[in-house]
């Protein structure tokens, strides 16, 4: 039946992967309008028993992860070439960084830049464990600790362990862009079976809603730009007026395809980035104290990053790290196939090594330069100006306002906010339009032409979700974001220890290293009672097969 809907349709994908994660999206928006309440408590209950009891594993998941991706790159197979071992890498250096930043952590940092380091700077994160005082410089540095810490190797490193997967399994085995071909070590032609189909559609239902809490996250920044600019109303019409207004652009740049759309509006959005954060650098008149901040900041960090990377609140137990981190990675791994994936598909032809570095070093560190220059010009404006960035973030709980009250302090304050909220929604058109394309290849199992509707399904999937997680799950819109995508993100967590046993175990097949195991074949022996009654047997009946003589252990190798 399924079949004869694709070919009716005309379709060009997998029946029951694509049907089948179409079935869970429009159940799932379809019961969250229906049953609002009813929802919302099993989805709050249910997240927060997770945050409880296992928010331990998440923490510790992204740490062996990361250890893990330097060992493979530092080890001897750190040489292999993700591609034919005689071609070059399919895009510079400068447009492959280009695309890895609009891909993957470009709307990140457009929201966080400012909120991160002001909310832990109001409200530290350590305030019983350490006794730290809000508002002061140790605030400060514990503020830039754990700010450095979400956005920089530990962030990459849950794109980076997908990504070399995918290129690896796509690049050198020839599998399908599916998150199923990663498990073939382990499953052999059962990818392309029913195990593999489910993992493909969790895969997917993963992405869209991964996307989905970026691009809702996007619109209450594009919406709290709006009112303080225009005076437009933070509601819940506005968002939905923001969705399809993203959503409708990406759709339109999914249509032109990668080199026109994506890579076009990457190179564009990279460069006004860029000046955005040069003019906080040095429009504020505090750029000295900024640039001397941000290089200590960074070494401070790097001598707490032991102890961060495995912290987990045990003795003051306050639960800010629920809220925080373990929502901050749960987010991150669901659309880790989609990055990964669309990183996979750019980086054809560099080693493991050129992939794990450029990965992992290049945009976390872009992400120290970018957060610690947002981080000081806002702790400038705290320490030595006007303040009042504290008071709207933590007490006024005004977090996608915090880039617009920093640069209220600035010169041109309206025209630099508007250059900004174009930035931000740029970023989101190119994450959802990145989305669509890499969804529709888990999808189809290739990245060849595929219908124009199936890509601007995936679009549209994507804004559903998001108005439904924003607008109509009946609570906080940023709180049902992290109850939801916390639920979702547990499975990828899980797959991440495959994933690594997955890769490790193609290289090693791949290098000789597992040669089929040969073992030593030997004659039947039979236990003392079989071998006297088959000696009566043999008495009696001249027809007795060899097999059943009792005779010493003899190797037929």
């Amino acid at each position: 039946m399924l079949t004869k809907l694709h070919d009716a349709l005309r379709l060009r994908t997998s029946p029951v992967i694509f049907f089948g994660s179409a079935a869970i999206i429009i159940a799932f928006v379809v019961g969250t309008i229906a049953f609002t309440k009813p929802m919302g408590r099993a989805t709050n209950a249910a997240s927060q028993w997770l945050m409880t009891n296992l928010g331990w594993f998440y923490i510790l998941g992204v740490t062996v992860f990361l250890a893990f991706l330097i060992v493979i790159a530092a080890g001897r197979f750190g040489r292999v070439k993700l591609g034919p071992d005689d071609e070059p890498p399919e895009h510079s250096g400068g447009a492959w960084f280009a695309m890895l930043f609009a891909a993957g952590i470009g709307s990140i940092l457009m929201f966080w830049g400012v909120a991160e380091p002001v909310s832990h700077f109001g409200d530290p994160p350590r305030a019983t464990d350490l006794g730290i005082e809000a508002g002061t410089m140790a605030a400060a540095r514990d503020a830039m600790n754990f700010t450095y810490y979400h956005f920089t190797l530990h962030t990459w490193t849950i794109f980076t362990l997908p990504a070399l997967c995918f290129a690896y399994f796509i690049h050198k085995r020839n599998l399908p862009p599916r998150v199923s071909s990663i498990f073939q070590p382990l499953l052999g032609e059962g990818i392309h079976g029913p195990i593999g189909k489910a993992i493909d559609i969790i895969a997917i239902i993963g992405t869209i809603f991964g996307i989905a809490v970026s691009v809702g996250l996007g619109t209450l920044q594009i919406n709290g730009g709006l009112n303080q600019l225009f005076g437009v109303p933070e509601s819940a019409g506005w968002n939905l007026i923001i969705i399809g207004v993203v959503c409708g652009l990406a759709l339109i740049s999914v249509s032109m395809g990668l080199e026109k759309g994506i890579k076009l509006l990457s190179n564009i959005n990279i460069v006004a980035a860029v000046l955005l954060m040069l003019f906080v650098l040095v429009a504020g008149g505090s750029t000295l104290f900024i640039l001397k901040g941000t290089f200590e900041s960074f070494g401070n960090y790097l001598v707490a990053l032991p102890e961060l990377a495995l912290w987990n609140d045990t003795f003051a137990n306050s639960g800010w790290q629920n809220t925080w981190t373990v929502f901050y990675w749960a987010w991150t791994i669901t659309w880790s196939p989609f990055v990964g994936i669309f990183i996979a598909r750019i980086s054809r032809g560099r080693t493991i090594r050129q992939f794990v570095s450029g990965v992992l070093a290049v945009p976390a560190g872009f992400s120290v330069i970018w957060f610690g220059i947002f981080g000081f010009a806002s702790f400038d404006i705290e320490f030595n100006g006007e303040g009042g960035l504290v008071e709207r973030v933590v007490d006024d709980g005004d977090i996608p306002g915090a880039l617009f009250g920093l640069l209220a302090n600035y010169p041109a304050a309206f025209f630099v906010s508007v250059v900004a909220i174009v930035l931000v929604i740029i970023f989101f058109v190119t994450s959802v339009d990145s989305a669509a394309l890499v969804t529709d290849s888990m999808a189809n199992g290739h990245e060849d032409f595929n219908p124009l509707g199936q890509r601007i399904f995936w679009g549209v999937a994507i804004a559903l979700v998001t108005a439904t997680l924003l607008v109509f799950s009946g609570t906080d819109g940023l709180e049902a974001l992290q109850s939801t995508i916390i639920l979702v993100g547990l499975p990828f967590f899980v797959m991440g220890w495959f994933q690594m046993y997955a890769l490790l175990r193609a290289l090693r097949e791949d290098a000789g290293e597992l040669p089929p195991m040969r073992t030593r074949e030997w004659a039947q022996v039979l236990p003392p009672r079989s071998t006297s009654a088959a000696r009566r047997t043999r008495t009696t009946t001249p027809t007795t097969t060899s097999s059943s003589r009792r005779s010493p252990p003899r190797c037929r190798c």
